[in-house]
């Protein structure tokens, strides 16, 4: 094998790892909590970009943690049905690995500095939070993902505080001054809690595919995640139920808070929802539920696009 093949193997293995698929996760939130800036007059582009390379680097490291932790933990074995794993399958060494996951991590931190100029204490404290629990989801003593905690992680910090953080920052830029100690008024609205919930919904539902495809591999590795407790049926509630939250929240912006009918643009994905729900519903191999997790990645990106639009339009 010649050095450029050795590199191309190198390279995608890395890609691998990364898991770029997941990226949709990191990415939503900034996009809706954009749209949201936009449509109140607080948008500001550079902290919006500072939020997004953030919040990839902790979806990236918290992907690469993962990957190391279950495999030096047993949690990822031969039987397991889902895409491959570098550390398990010898790809990538388990200490190459770790080292990526602290420097990914420490990369998150070093940019999440700008951030916290704009936003002051609050985003610092909730930036070390959201590292620490990326680690913590899988490392650690009490890793969240092996005691059922990982959906609410996934729920908290990539969908209420990732939307919530993105207007944040970009109001506290326009409205308020640098370093602040305490959150400025106008910079943490009730439409921009209301707006995180799709995202959060969504962001989970993800996790659950990937859950209920790996409870019985999980469940002999002792790894107790949420679908391993709940077991198929309320698994697949749960997923669905993550869905209709994605498919209210536009409703009440129309009802509730006025918007404009354009905040109903969402609702134009549903049959494709519809669609991936019905296989999770029904399928438990990863034949089927490979793609039904790609699947509801493209539905939280796609999902994403129109509610920032629809929040636009007036």
């Amino acid at each position: 094998m010649s050095s450029a093949e050795v590199e191309i193997s190198r390279t995608k293995a890395w890609l691998m790892a990364a898991r770029p698929q997941t990226l949709p996760a990191a990415a939503a939130p900034i996009i809706v909590g954009t749209g949201l800036a936009v449509r109140e007059g607080v948008f500001a582009p550079i902290p919006a970009l500072f939020a997004f390379v953030g919040a990839a680097l902790i979806q990236i490291g918290t992907n690469f943690a993962n990957d190391y932790y279950d495999a030096i933990k047993g949690a990822d074995t031969e039987d397991r049905e889902g895409f491959t794993r570098v550390t398990q399958s010898g790809l990538i060494s388990p200490e190459q690995v770790k080292f990526a996951t602290f420097v990914t991590f420490g990369l998150a931190i070093v940019t999440g500095t700008y951030l916290v100029y704009i936003g002051g204490l609050p985003i610092l404290i909730v930036g070390l939070v959201s590292v620490f629990c990326g680690w913590a989801y899988t490392g650690g003593p009490y890793p969240l993902g092996y005691h059922g905690l990982g959906d609410l992680f996934v729920f908290v910090f990539f969908g209420l505080v990732a939307v919530t953080g993105t207007y944040y920052v970009q109001a506290a830029a326009v409205l308020a001054e640098p370093l602040a100690t305490t959150i400025p008024a106008g910079t943490l609205t009730r439409d921009a809690v209301a707006a995180s919930l799709p995202v959060a919904g969504i962001s989970t539902a993800i996790l659950v595919v990937n859950n209920i495809r790996d409870r019985e591999t999980d469940a002999e590795t002792g790894k107790r995640t949420l679908a391993v407790r709940l077991g198929y049926r309320w698994s697949r509630l749960e997923y669905v139920a993550l869905l209709a939250l994605a498919y209210v929240v536009p409703l009440w912006f129309r009802v509730a808070a006025d918007f404009g009918p354009g905040v109903l643009l969402p609702l134009v994905t549903l049959p494709y929802a519809a669609m991936i729900a019905r296989t999770v519903c029904t399928r438990t191999d990863g034949e089927a539920l490979n793609p039904a997790l790609e699947g509801t990645g493209k539905l939280l990106a796609i999902y994403a696009v129109c509610f920032a639009g629809g929040l636009v339009i007036l």
